[in-house]
């Protein structure tokens, strides 16, 4: 299988199975002299890893990240960082009975089209495992950021769980972390939770929709054409397991605008240009303008559930099946961390694109 690798300048590669001896990534691009140990990695796994409420998987994983290339002395050396978590609480005897039938709504029937084998046990390849590396390595993508662009923040958040959305009269940044949703609404993750619950107990599950916004972006990121920030963002966050829609700005609520609507109209600031409106999401013909950067993904619910599904197995025979193990009931809510690492892994990349095609020079206005 090829192609497990993303970026241009600054690229990452993921290797490892969801019940194999461990999962990671290996990091190249990555300038020499940036501040790095694990503990600087180890809080963005923290947050994403299984267990830490009702509401996700019960796998019990301490997500450890090892770093054991590419650094020196707590610095990084410009060589390949390559990042090692282990793997230490399988069970890989829940996935059985799915040996020789397909899960609805899972990857199973496509990667036996596609190879011929397939590894049954949660997913392989296709198993939300996966995520973790891509978090360790967005987390050498924000010590790049921090040291090149301090002033930039990444901040992800839950705005919809199934069809209920929040409401932004009370969005809070605050309230972000205070929930097990990552939720800015407080009234909105008092209903989620309930709702959610219930679904739990059903042996239900429900889809949800993630918004990332980047704050204190340089303008000058991207390229025209076939080097679009906004592109690059759109395939990011696309390649997250179980995201089936993205969104840059307003994104699809752009087709119900006019042009008098839709246009981000232009002041002369103190510092410099100022925008009256973000609908675009910061991104202008492919390049960032300055303004935070907003990108919104729709993840689907969780196909791995015990209510009983109709399929077929690798002998064409129609049968029923219950998907055992330890899944979540809302997938969307570790995904709110790895969508921040995407961002910041397709930033860092696209900053160092830009240092090496500009050096940073930019126009001058005024």
């Amino acid at each position: 299988m090829s192609l497990n690798t993303f970026g241009h300048m600054f690229r990452f590669t993921t290797w490892g199975e969801s019940h194999g001896p461990a999962i990671g990534a290996t990091v190249d691009g990555c300038p020499s002299g940036i501040a790095l140990t694990e503990a600087d990695l180890q809080p963005w796994l923290d947050k994403r890893k299984p267990g830490t409420s009702k509401f996700t998987t019960q796998r019990k994983e301490a997500d450890e990240v090892r770093i054991l290339s590419g650094v020196f002395d707590g610095r990084t050396t410009g060589t390949p960082i390559q990042l090692m978590i282990e793997n230490t609480d399988q069970r890989s005897k829940d996935y059985g009975d799915i040996a020789q039938a397909f899960r609805p709504g899972h990857a199973d029937i496509t990667y036996h089209q596609k190879y011929g084998v397939r590894d049954y046990r949660g997913g392989g390849r296709s198993s939300a495992r996966e995520t973790a590396s891509r978090v360790a390595a967005g987390g050498v993508a924000r010590a790049v950021l921090a040291h090149l662009v301090p002033a930039l923040t990444i901040t992800g958040y839950m705005v919809q769980m199934g069809p209920r959305q929040i409401d932004r009269s009370r969005f809070d940044w605050a309230q972000i972390e205070e929930n097990p949703f990552w939720c800015p609404d407080p009234v909105a993750a008092k209903d989620w939770a309930e709702y959610l619950d219930g679904l739990r107990l059903s042996h239900d599950s429900v889809g949800a929709v993630i918004e990332v916004v980047a704050r204190g972006v340089p303008a000058g990121l991207g390229a025209p054409l076939y080097g679009k920030l906004d592109s690059d963002l759109a395939s990011a966050m696309m390649s997250i397991n179980a995201v089936k829609a993205v969104e840059i700005g307003d994104g699809m609520a752009s087709a119900c605008l006019t042009g008098v609507e839709n246009a981000d109209e232009i002041r002369m600031g103190p510092n410099g240009p100022e925008f009256l409106s973000n609908h675009a999401g910061g991104i202008l013909g492919g390049i960032s303008s300055g303004q935070p950067v907003v990108c919104r993904f729709a993840v689907k619910p969780t196909s791995s559930i015990l209510t009983p599904r109709r399929t077929i197995n690798t002998r064409g025979e129609e049968v029923d099946l219950i998907t055992k193990g330890r899944h979540d009931p809302c997938v969307g809510i570790r995904a709110v961390p790895v969508g921040e690492a995407m961002m910041a892994l397709v930033l860092a990349d696209h900053l160092l694109l830009d240092r090496g095609q500009t050096g940073g020079v930019r126009g001058v206005i005024g």
